[in-house]
């Protein structure tokens, strides 16, 4: 009998560029590879701490003088849904999940193009062509699904969610829809059912990626209640998002060690041969 021990993670930090958020500031990103048998553990265990999946790297903002990221889940015993958020349940009824494999097709890469040109224009992933694309859904060590929503009368394909199953949640990865029907709120609708799917596995939590207050580009992420962010080395619950202000961001501060040498990571199982 031999135990093989894994090799803790190695965490590396990007040069600094400039904010896709916040006008005037510079991102940086601590960032480690998923892979190996022990992939799905890392990830819940770095999920859990604030960190987010891009293919097979995990990766947290780690920014010198701003601490304006924070990670956001949704308690989903907690939501209760708004007004609008009920209208726009109703406004897409006539819409179906379909959860599979996460492989990447033509149609889903033509409905990429559309919301990019119509959204993101000038976004980071503006210029990803098809096998960029392919890559980011199919590249992936751990548990994932494409899900996708399709109008029922026309099996139309109107949006396209790429959502890991973690051990307490699920997170939205990244999503895209038509951007033809701006009337059907349909990324609050797809948040609202990713919500649904939580509950209908007994799973806790909604990752819904970074906030930033200041930022109207991640604005519609406060509206939801049981909102919690990560915050300060733990979970808080959001009670007021008019709190957090741009002008009161921290400085990133920690060291780089430090912050590594803060993280908790998974048990290092032995494995069998």
């Amino acid at each position: 009998m031999r135990h093989t021990l894994p090799i803790a993670p190695q965490f590396y930090v990007t040069a600094p560029q400039p904010c896709p958020y916040l006008d005037g500031r510079m991102e940086r990103k601590l960032f480690t590879a998923l892979q190996g048998d022990g992939a799905e553990r890392l990830n819940d265990a770095l999920s859990q701490q604030g960190f987010r999946r891009s293919q097979n790297v995990l990766y947290r903002p780690s920014c010198t003088d701003c601490a304006a990221c924070l990670s956001a889940r949704i308690d989903v015993a907690a939501f209760r849904p708004t007004k609008s958020q009920k209208r726009a349940l109703k406004r897409n009824a006539h819409l179906a999940r379909r959860a599979t494999s996460p492989w990447a097709t033509e149609d889903q890469y033509a409905l990429f193009r559309r919301y990019l040109d119509a959204r993101h224009a000038d976004g980071g992933m503006a210029d990803m062509d098809v096998f960029e694309f392919a890559a980011m859904i199919e590249e992936t060590p751990i548990r994932s699904r494409v899900v996708e929503y399709t109008d029922q009368d026309t099996q139309e394909v109107i949006a396209v969610s790429l959502t890991d199953v973690l051990e307490d949640g699920v997170s939205m990865v990244y999503s895209f829809y038509t951007p033809d029907m701006p009337q059907a709120s349909l990324g609050t609708w797809m948040i609202l059912d990713h919500i649904a799917i939580a509950r209908e596995n007994g799973l806790p939590y909604v990752y819904l990626g970074y906030w930033v207050p200041g930022s109207p580009k991640m604005g519609y992420k406060s509206k939801f209640s049981g909102l919690e962010v990560y915050a300060g080395g733990r979970w808080q619950k959001m009670t007021n998002p008019e709190t957090f202000s741009t002008a009161d961001h921290p400085p990133g501060g920690e060291p780089i060690a430090e912050q590594v040498a803060n993280i908790s990571l998974p048990d290092r199982r032995p494995t069998r041969a």
